[in-house]
C-alpha cells in the first residue's frame, strides 16, 4: 500500500505562484506518479504526470507554460511549481501514483493510490 500526502496549497493572488508537494511512503517502488485537480462542481481533472525517471512529461493544455512537475526519486517526492495562477486554477488538487508500469500516465484511470488532496484557492 502506497501512502500520499500533499502539501503546499493556500491562498495566492492572480498571477501569484505556489508549489505543491506530494510525498509517498509505503513501497520500495514507485512507478508514475502525477497531479490531478477537481473545482466545485466539476469532474476531476488531469493536470501534469511524469515518469519515474523523470524523462516523460504530460501537461495538460490548460496548464501548459505555466504548471512545473517535477520529483525526486531518491525521497520519493514530487511537486508542482505553479506560476501565473489564474481564478480558473482554484481546486482542490490531488496527487497520484501507482506501482506498475501501464502504457498512459494522463488519466484517473492510470492510478491506484491518491491523497487527500490540498486546497489551492486564487483569488481575482
Amino acid at each position: 500500500q502506497v501512502q500520499l500526502v500533499e502539501s503546499g496549497g493556500g491562498l495566492v493572488q492572480a498571477g501569484g505562484s505556489l508549489r505543491l508537494s506530494c510525498a509517498a511512503s509505503g513501497a520500495p517502488y514507485i512507478d508514475a506518479m502525477g497531479w490531478f485537480r477537481q473545482a466545485p462542481g466539476k469532474e476531476r481533472e488531469f493536470v501534469a504526470a511524469i515518469s519515474p525517471n523523470s524523462i516523460n512529461i504530460h501537461y495538460s493544455e490548460s496548464v501548459k507554460g505555466r504548471f512545473i512537475i517535477s520529483r525526486d526519486i531518491g525521497k520519493n517526492m514530487m511537486y508542482l511549481q505553479m506560476n501565473s495562477l489564474k481564478p480558473a486554477d482554484t481546486a482542490v488538487y490531488y496527487c497520484a501514483t501507482r506501482r506498475r508500469t501501464m502504457g498512459t500516465m494522463t488519466t484517473e484511470y492510470d492510478y491506484d493510490f491518491w491523497g487527500q488532496g490540498t486546497q489551492v484557492t486564487v483569488s481575482s
